[in-house]
């Protein structure tokens, strides 16, 4: 419900303040003054685009506020999917700068204009001659239908169903489609992972490899330098070892003359233990050293293995090459799986299809059975509304399940005496729709919690007893649900639980748009001018009192 309302610096508007009674709202003006402009700025609110044309004074923002009281329409985990600070007294803010640039705010929030449409048309319904597009769709008219054979419940819980088994088909495509890809490339699959098993690979086993292999191919030459090596070491009459074991006998003579000799003794005493455990190393590792044509042909026929298998997969090491391997293994191990989790899958996904078609004829058949009821109340109502040759009728069409059941149901309407009933978008005329909507709107509020609605002028082209009729149907809307209603009929205007007016001020040099609310003796003179024009006699307004009931 809008609480409060303040337009700052748009069109003909300076500054302009209201706040909204419950109930019925009446607005009404001369031609001209400015309502239009007001809606204008409502728009808004609802996500409609901006003009800097709109500006009052160029060098000041626009601003367009609405205080929204929110308790009624179930709008947290709107505000929590869009991560917005939900209050039950909420403000929405939009902004239009001097440069043009559009702002929009949720309880100072930046919002996109799409979420501020999104939360903005669940709190104002703006109806006038022109809106037609809601009615003539199918899922409106789906959802007017369940709010007055009162299948809200039984919708949702097909909508529930609906979902699971849109998750149950998904699940089995997409397992058919991994089998179809399994299936497709199983064949080689296969032949590449029995390759890679029979290649009986060991993560380290590369670097081994390589490292005999050099030896082997290099083994004449590492055995002749190893030789070498001892032999200079010990074996030659000229040996390093025979050089200083005579060198150490020679400090050990004299180490009992000089701390500092026997220290030397000890030094070279140790390197040559050290010389004695190299030389020992050295044979050993000469003794290894053999050059087998046999074992280094099979090493070599490995690392060759091992290159071909790393330059078909592309990669760079034995480990890879490990991983691809594993890798073929699970996909042939789901390729012996996947059949049992299809089938699985499939039988799920039967089991939901059967209680969503089950959940579909349920709730097809409640719908059903209302169509005469409310095709028998809408006549009625359009009658009232000034409509007297109307005549309505409902159908449905059965089809596959979908989002919202198994029907495409359609309201059919004429207004014409002996026209049988017709798809809306070809036989209503704008101002036959925008009755109809009104009394889809007036059944729907006895119904269901229906956002702020804003009627614009709907009552042009009526007049009389209709007018009153029309006006007491807004009033026994209004015990639900709040109403702003701009009006030109004074039958109406009556109806209303505040009054407000718009006028043009031209006091000053630029005309400026303003809005008061009347008070009873206001309402009362201004009424009795909608009846007798600008000068209304005592009988205009003494029939302004009668409309108004005072």
């Amino acid at each position: 419900m809008l609480i409060h309302l303040v337009i700052k610096n748009y069109a003909l508007i300076e500054q302009l303040e209201l706040s909204p009674a419950n109930g019925l709202n009446m607005i009404t003006g001369e031609t001209g003054a400015g309502k239009s402009i007001m809606l204008g700025a409502i728009g808004l609110l609802l996500g409609n685009r901006a003009d800097t044309k709109a500006l009052f004074n160029k060098e000041e923002k626009c601003i367009v506020e609405g205080h929204f009281e929110l308790a009624e329409y179930e709008l947290k985990p709107v505000f929590d999917q869009e991560d917005l600070d939900y209050e039950s007294l909420s403000i929405i803010r939009r902004e239009i700068t001097i440069s043009g640039k559009s702002r929009a705010f949720i309880n100072d929030t930046p919002v996109t204009l799409d979420i501020l449409k999104k939360i903005g048309l669940r709190l104002m319904d703006v109806h006038s001659q022109h809106e037609t597009l809601h009615l003539g769709k199918n899922t409106f008219q789906l959802s007017f239908v369940d709010a007055y054979a009162g299948t809200i419940g039984l919708r949702k819980a097909y909508e529930s169903s609906y979902k699971a088994y849109r998750i149950a088909e998904k699940k089995f495509e997409k397992l058919q489609g991994e089998l179809q890809e399994i299936k497709k490339e199983a064949d080689y699959d296969t032949f590449l992972l029995d390759e890679l098993v029979n290649a009986n690979l060991e993560a380290y086993e590369q670097e081994d490899l390589e490292n005999r292999v050099a030896l082997m191919e290099n083994a004449e030459e590492i055995k002749t330098k190893l030789n070498g090596a001892i032999d200079s070491l010990s074996l030659n009459e000229f040996s390093s070892l025979s050089s200083l074991q005579e060198a150490n006998g020679l400090l050990k003579q004299l180490s009992g003359f000089s701390k500092s000799y026997e220290d030397l003794h000890e030094r070279l005493d140790s390197t040559l233990i050290e010389i004695r455990d190299i030389i020992n190393e050295l044979e050993k590792e000469e003794d290894k050293v053999e050059f087998d044509p046999e074992q280094t042909q099979l090493a070599q026929e490995r690392l060759g293995l091992i290159y071909q298998l790393q330059q078909k997969h592309s990669v760079l090491d034995i480990k890879a090459l490990i991983e691809i391997r594993d890798e073929l293994q699970q996909k042939t191990d789901r390729f012996s799986t996947i059949d049992t989790e299809l089938q699985e899958a499939l039988e799920s996904m039967k089991k939901c299809d059967l209680e969503l078609r089950e959940k579909g004829k349920k709730l097809s058949k409640q719908r059903t059975s209302c169509f005469k009821a409310l095709a028998t109340e809408l006549t009625g109502l359009l009658i009232k509304v000034g409509i007297p040759e109307a005549s309505m009728n409902i159908k449905t069409q059965k089809t596959e399940p979908g989002p919202h059941g198994i029907d495409r149901i359609s309201i059919l309407f004429s207004a014409n005496k002996g026209v049988h009933p017709q798809e809306l978008a070809r036989v209503a005329s704008g101002g036959e729709f925008s009755r109809l909507m009104f009394c889809v709107k007036y059944i729907l509020a006895d119904k269901v919690s229906l956002p702020t609605i804003i009627f614009d002028e709907i009552d042009t082209g009526i007049s009389g007893e209709i007018a009153l009729k029309l006006g007491d149907m807004m009033k026994a809307m209004s015990k639900k649900h709040q109403l702003i209603t701009i009006s030109h009929l004074p039958q109406v205007a009556a109806k209303g639980d505040r009054h407000y007016f718009v006028f043009k001020d031209n006091s000053n040099t630029r005309s400026i748009t303003k809005v008061r609310e009347l008070s009873p003796d206001e309402r009362v003179t201004e009424i009795a001018k909608m009846i007798g024009g600008d000068a209304p006699s005592s009988i205009a307004y003494d029939n302004a009192r009668e409309l108004i009931g005072t």
